[in-house]
């Protein structure tokens, strides 16, 4: 994959505006609240909370990422979508940078699946940095986890067609971080499908 890390470049000037691991400890504990009662579509019904503090692991232990505010809005990123988190209150509670990357990468449920996973493909590439390291760190904890075992009522089929389909997603990320690119590659490959993502795959 022809990628360039660019971590160095997410600004660590705002981590203090944010009050650093109070601020994220804060972050964490609202996920777990909202996701309390939530599980996973896996065999084992694992409690959902795992993913999105499994999605900010990844970011910090795999990506190298240390900046505040992309840390918080991995650990949010479900909540607007998922519970009954309002964008406002995100906003209310972490600011505005951090109401962003979770508003990027939230879908609008008012829409058909097909529509949203759609746009998934075609904003990718216009995302705000931070916003495309909780999009990798989120595909790679999911492609990872449909590895492990497959969610019940997927068939081996609809298995495949999510594994295309982050390929499509993640293919208008790169050049974000080269670390969790390569890794996903690695994933996907496994499986016999490419990344980046082309039409002869």
């Amino acid at each position: 994959v022809a990628v360039v890390s660019t971590q160095s470049s997410v600004s660590s000037g705002i981590n203090a505006e944010y009050g650093g691991t109070k601020e994220l400890v804060k972050a964490i504990n609202f996920a777990c609240i909202k996701h309390v009662d939530q599980r996973r579509k896996d065999p084992g019904k694992s409690p959902y909370i795992n993913h999105p503090v499994g999605v900010m692991n990844i970011l910090c232990e795999e990506g190298n990422i240390t900046d505040i505010p992309t840390l918080m809005g991995a650990v949010l990123h479900d909540t607007v979508e998922d519970t009954d988190t309002s964008p406002d209150e995100i906003l209310q509670q972490f600011g505005e940078e951090v109401a962003d990357i979770v508003r990027q990468v939230t879908d609008d449920k008012s829409l058909p699946k097909a529509e949203r996973k759609r746009l998934q493909i075609v904003n990718a590439p216009h995302k705000t940095e931070k916003a495309k390291l909780v999009k990798l760190a989120d595909k790679l904890y999911n492609l990872r986890d449909l590895g492990k075992s497959t969610p019940e009522g997927w068939t081996e089929e609809r298995v495949k067609e999510y594994r295309i389909w982050s390929s499509k997603v993640c293919t208008g990320l790169i050049g974000t971080n080269e670390a969790l690119e390569g890794k996903i590659q690695n994933e996907l490959g496994t499986y016999g499908v490419k990344f980046p993502y082309s039409d002869d795959n």
